[in-house]
Order: structure tokens, then sequence, then C-alpha cells
């Protein structure tokens, strides 16, 4: 097939350009034949140059497939216009069929046919010249797959967009909504007529009434837009709780920002749940701190337990050389009584208490610490008088304390101890401040000392006491010495107290050198038993004398604590003779408040068997005169502490008179103990006091010369008693 020439200098070679086309190009004829075909349309169709030529071009398509091919368009369209390309099946020589586009243009002057040239006819009119037609074909497979893929990739993004949980709204950069998804309608409710209506300023202001604050809202958008490229993550709030988290980034064609899509995620969930797990952490780190502060704090005053105490003491010891440790170790005196005789909360206050005024008598950053039960310590660093330290405590701590509307009067004994030029290590500090605490103690309590080495002499010397009094016990050295107890009202009722001697290489131990040994040790039972077969052996003659005589047995809150100490009682003084009417057992105030109450059960039942009772040193402890009368007690001995303030006989001494107004409206008999001088005891018998003890009269003699005192004593109560009457007579007070 040769294409059309066109001669002339630079015209162009118009079947090259044909045959070079990558199109197939089909010249039809009026009636839709084919008058001419490049090599492209060989390759495209299957058929040889010659085949096609003469051929109509249906041969080429497959019928049905568009308007096109069906009516023939490619040649009816003889107006003179282009046709616009169109989508055919095309159809090659062997059968098989592809995907193309065809496109036709009329070619203008074209004659009717191959040898005309344009002349007049019949009528003498031109005839039509653009009866013939090129028509291209292209395929069209590579832009249906690229049409495909883009359906496809469209599909699946629109399925990815409908499946995420979270909602995304696509804004264009001019501020309309150009879409969003189903997620995002749902998540913030908005209403499908709202969402018909297009109108992008009521939907906005649907969305911002749901917000606790709208314009952090707006100014995100407003600075986002003003920064195109920006990306962003915030949190709204919303007033019905929820909460949400916006994500915003561009969004790029090719690289031109052409809008903005906003991702909204529900974190309520999400930070419901978080808020659980910090509540959770934060209870868990709550109970840590509480265990901890359990681990090393005291319960009850809130001060360094020992543990933690022991920890600042190795620091302290391990710190720069030279540096001043000084350790203060106190107990309170007597607190046992607190608690037997006003209860353990009563006690717990105590304690609370003493802890506040310690603190305040230290610096901040001074560790004070309670080691157990009524023991506490001060630990010191870099003080510089430590002695004052120690003495404000005890001034602070003595000062009286009201609990459950009782006054009570807290005393302490404190040892002192520091460490020396020599290294010395903790538990032998602590040691050196107990130490000096029980010296303190035994010195006469409420006071502090100081260590000293002397005092681990002392302490040596109590362990040997303790041992020394065990061998007294067992061999025989405990002796008993008597002192008359004289009546006021003339020599009925003699009574004589029985009174606990060491005799040690022919030396007299005094008891308060070691009765407090002995009821350390437990020897105090033995020892008691022992002084009550002595009484009732020695005395049994001198009681079977006279009815009326009787004598008086100290007894220790260690011995009632056997159970059987009534019976002890009675198995003695009935293998003696003696009757239990003439017996007196002396008590000190806190047996009566002991918790044990099978001690108040078997003075009951020792007193209805006929044994008196008596009230040692009253005044000295913590007396709650309301549970007193209900008390099994006889007789009351005041203290010689309260004697001792009778000087020449004319003070005034109401606590006195009130002391023994108070015994007698109770219906008890009063002893006055410690009585030494004659103006001591005319005061005494003026106030009405029935007995009378003390050196004045005599003072303790063993059995044998018992006699002899008795004598003496009767001489002095009878110069005092006439004195007395010689006062009176004359009506001097």
């Amino acid at each position: 097939m040769s294409a059309p020439q066109v001669s002339g200098a630079g015209a162009p070679d118009y079947e090259t350009l044909v045959e070079a086309s990558p199109d197939a190009l089909l010249v039809l004829t009026g009636d839709g034949t084919i008058s001419l075909a490049n090599a492209a349309a060989e390759r495209m169709f299957g058929y040889a140059r010659a085949e096609l030529l003469g051929q109509h071009h249906r041969i080429l398509a497959v019928k049905g497939i568009g308007s096109s091919t069906e009516q023939g368009a490619p040649t009816d369209r003889c107006d003179g216009e282009r046709a616009a390309a169109t989508d055919v099946v095309g159809r090659r020589k062997d059968g098989s069929e592809f995907r193309a586009e065809v496109a036709s243009a009329p070619i203008p002057g074209s004659p009717d046919s191959p040898g005309d040239n344009g002349s007049p006819d019949a009528n003498g009119a031109a005839r039509a010249s653009t009866s013939q037609m090129v028509v291209t074909v292209r395929h069209a497979s590579p832009r249906v797959e690229a049409d495909a893929g883009l359906r496809e990739a469209m599909s699946l993004l629109s399925a990815t967009l409908e499946s995420t949980a979270d909602g995304i709204l696509v804004v264009s950069s001019e501020g309309r909504i150009a879409s969003a998804n189903n997620q995002f309608v749902s998540m913030w409710g908005i209403p499908a007529e709202l969402l018909a209506t297009q109108d992008d300023d009521s939907l906005m202001g649907f969305v911002l009434d749901q917000l606790k604050d709208p314009g952090q809202f707006v100014d995100k958008v407003v600075e986002l837009y003003s920064h195109p490229t920006a990306e962003s993550i915030d949190v709204l709030d919303f007033q019905d709780g929820r909460v949400f988290e916006r994500y915003s980034r561009p969004q790029r064609v090719a690289e031109e920002v052409v809008g903005r899509v906003w991702s909204f995620r529900d974190v309520t969930p999400a930070r419901e749940a978080q808020k659980r797990i910090d509540q959770a952490m934060a209870d868990l780190a709550e109970q840590a701190a509480q265990l901890k502060a359990l681990a090393f704090k005291d319960p009850l005053t809130g001060l360094s337990n020992r543990q933690l105490f022991n920890d600042y003491l190795a620091s302290a010891l391990n710190g720069p050389c030279g540096t001043a440790v000084d350790l203060l170790l106190l107990d309170l005196d007597d607190f046992k009584e607190v608690n037997d005789i006003l209860g353990h909360h009563a006690g717990d206050q105590m304690l609370i208490e003493v802890a506040r005024r310690l603190r305040t008598c230290v610096r901040p950053d001074d560790v004070v610490a309670r080691l157990g039960g009524d023991e506490f310590v001060v630990l010191l660093i870099g003080s510089l008088d430590p002695d004052a330290v120690a003495t404000r405590i005890v001034e602070s701590v003595k000062v009286p304390v009201w609990i459950d509307g009782t006054m009570l009067h807290p005393s302490l004994s404190l040892g002192l101890a520091s460490i020396s030029d020599g290294f010395v290590g903790a538990s032998e500090l602590l040691r050196r401040a107990d130490i000096a605490m029980y010296a303190a103690k035994t010195a006469g309590k409420n006071r502090y000392l100081k260590f000293r080495p002397e005092m681990m002499y002392e302490l040596v010397e109590r362990t040997e006491m303790e041992a020394g009094l065990r061998l007294a016990v067992d061999s025989g050295q405990i002796v008993v010495h008597y002192q008359p107890i004289l009546p006021t009202g003339g020599n009925s009722g003699l009574q004589v107290e029985a009174l606990a001697r060491w005799e040690l290489n022919g030396r007299i131990i005094q008891p308060r050198h070691f009765i407090a040994a002995a009821e350390r040790s437990g020897l105090i039972v033995e020892i008691g038993t022992e002084v009550l077969m002595r009484a009732c052996t020695e005395l049994g003659p001198w009681l079977r004398e006279d009815a009326a005589r009787s004598v008086a047995v100290n007894v220790s809150g260690v011995q009632l604590r056997h159970g059987d100490f009534d019976e002890l009682v009675v198995a003695v003084t009935e293998s003696c003779g003696v009757d239990l009417r003439q017996l007196v057992l002396e008590v000190t105030e806190s047996v009566f408040f002991d918790n044990d109450f099978d001690v108040i059960h078997q003075l009951k039942r020792l007193r209805k068997a006929g044994v008196r009772v008596a009230l040692d040193d009253f005044g000295t402890g913590h007396s709650s005169l309301g549970r007193l009368q209900q008390l099994p007690v006889d007789t009351l001995k005041i203290d010689q502490s309260f004697v001792a303030m009778i000087q020449t006989g004319a003070e005034e001494l109401p606590i006195l008179n009130a002391m023994i107004a108070m015994a007698h409206g109770l219906g008890l008999s009063v002893t006055a103990e410690g009585v030494e001088t004659a103006a001591q005891a005319a005061y005494l018998v003026n106030l009405g006091c029935e007995s009378l003890q003390g050196f004045l009269l005599s003072c303790p003699q063993p059995a044998a010369v018992l006699d002899a005192g008795l004598s003496r004593a009767e001489a002095a109560i009878g110069l005092t008693l006439a004195a007395h009457r010689a006062d009176h007579t004359v009506g001097r007070p």
C-alpha cells in the first residue's frame, strides 16, 4: 500500500509518517471499505495489508460493542466533524479479541472514488470532497489495566477508610469539607439530615457544641491552616466525658498541599483504663510508703523504731572522725502502774505525750526513737552540750500531764553515753547508756546520769549481788528484824512489822540494797516465804500471849502472782500456831491494780479468813480513790515522805489532813511510818492517826531484843501522848 504523495520542495514524506506511527491507521471510503492500512494495522489485526484492502472495516471489530461499531459510526460521520475517541473491542484474524480505542477524522478534499478529480456532476455541481475518513486504532489494554488498578486502589482506599476505627475528615485548602468516613459521622453523632445539607458551618457548629473547650478546637485549626505543612496531635475533651485524640497532617497530591486530613480516635476507654492504672499505682505507692513507715517508724508515737535507729547510729559512728556522737537512753519510772491503774489506753496516751516532748527538746536533725515499751533513745550528732539536752529532757518530761481526767506525774531515768577518743561500737555505746540509765534509776529516779567507767563495776556488783543473794537464801543468811507499830490510844493492839535483812560476814545489808535485785531475779518469792515463816516462828509465843497483838509482813506483787500464795499463808500460820487474825499483809498500791485479777481474789480470800491488809507507802503511787473503797484494805500506811513535811508541828499541811480524813471516811485505820520526832508524833496524834511507826519509837531489832525495843517504844509513845494531853488541857491547839 502506498500513501498519498505530495510533491514540492520541503513537503513532508507522509508515507514515512504513516508507516512510523505506533497506532494502526486505516483510510475508509464512504461505504466503510478499507482503502489504506499501515504496518501497525497489520501487526494489530494479524492481516496482511493486501487482505485488508477492499474489506469492510467490520471484520476488525466485534459487533454490538458500542454504537460506533454497531452503526458504522466511522463512516456515518461525513459532516466534516472529528469524532471523539471511542472504546471498542477489536477482533484479530485468528478470532481473538482485544480492547481498543478508536478515533476518526474526515480527509478534506478527498474524491468520491479513486479516479474522481472533483469535476462537476451532470447538474454542474461539485461533488462533496469529504467522503473519505482516516481512522486511528490504539490498544486500550494498558489504559484499562491502569484504570482497573486505579479503581482497585480507590476501592481498597475506600474500604480502608470505612473499616478503620478512626473517624476521618478531609478538608480542602479552602476549608471546605471534601469527604468523611462513616466512623467520623458516627463518632460525632452527626444527623443524616445535617450531613445532607452539605452546610459546613452548621456541621462545624454541631461539632463545637459537644466540646468542653471549643476555642481550643478552633485555635488549633487556625494554627494549622497558617502552617499548611505542619502536623499535630492533641486531645479533645467532651462535655459528656468522652475523650478524643485528634491527629492532623497535610493532604498532598504530588508535592502540592491540597488540603488537610483530620483523624479522630476515641480514647475514652484507654484514658479510663489509664486513670485506673494511675490510681492503682498511686495506691501501691501509698501502700509501699505505709509499709516503709511501718518498717521504720513506731506506729504509736511516729518516732523512729529500733531498726531505723540502729541504721542512724551505725551511720553516725562511721561518719567523719572527731564528730561528737551522744546517746541518751531513758525509760519511764513506774510506767506499769499507769497501765495497771488507768488502763493501756492511758499508757499509750502518756507514751505519745512523752514522744512529743522529746521532739521539742532536740534539734530537727537529731534522732528520737522508741525502742519498745516505755524505753526511748535520743541520738545527738555534733551536739555541743549533750548534758544540757539531758537536763532539758528530764525537766520537760516530769511536767504533770492530764489523762482521762487524772493528773499524772511522769518520771524518767536517763543514761547518757558518748564516744571517747578510742573507737566505740554501736552495741557498746548503747550498753553504756543502758548502764548509766539503771544507775540513775538506782540513784532515786527522775534524773539523768552520764556514764562513768566505775558504773561498770557497780553493774558487776549488782550481778554479783544477785548471785550472792541466791547463795544467801540457800545458806540461811536472810534474817528478820522487827519494828514496833504502837497505837496512839493505849497498849491495846500492839503490832510489829517483820523486815527482811541480809546478814553477810557480820554486817547487815538493808532491804533497799537487795529487794529490787530479789524481785528482778524472782528470789523475792523465797525471801518472802522465809520472812513469813521466821516471823510466825519467832513471834509465835509473843502473839499467843495476847490475841490483840499482830505481826505485819511485807508482800511483793511477784509473790501474789503465784496462784497458791493464799494457801501458802494459811499453811505457814497453821504450822506455827498463829491465828490468821493476828497477821497483817502489807502491799503497795500497784498490787491492787494489777491486770491479774487472781491477785485481788487471793487477798479477798485471806481477808475473809481473818487476815488484815495494809496499803503501804500510800500517796507515792497513782491511787484511784474511786476504786480504793472497793478494795480489800483495812489500814492505810502514810509514807514517811509526807511525815517528813512536819518540822515544828505548827505547820498547816492540808494534804495530811485530807489523807487521814479520807481514810477515816472509808472506814480505814491510819498508820504513819517514818516518825522520828516528838513534834511529828504529836501532830499526827492530833490529826487522829491511830498508829505510829518510826525511829522515835524504835529501830528494827532482832527478835532476841524485841522486848527491850517494845519497852522503849511504849515509853516514847507514852511521853508523846502525855504531851498531847497536856497541850489540850491548857487549851493549846
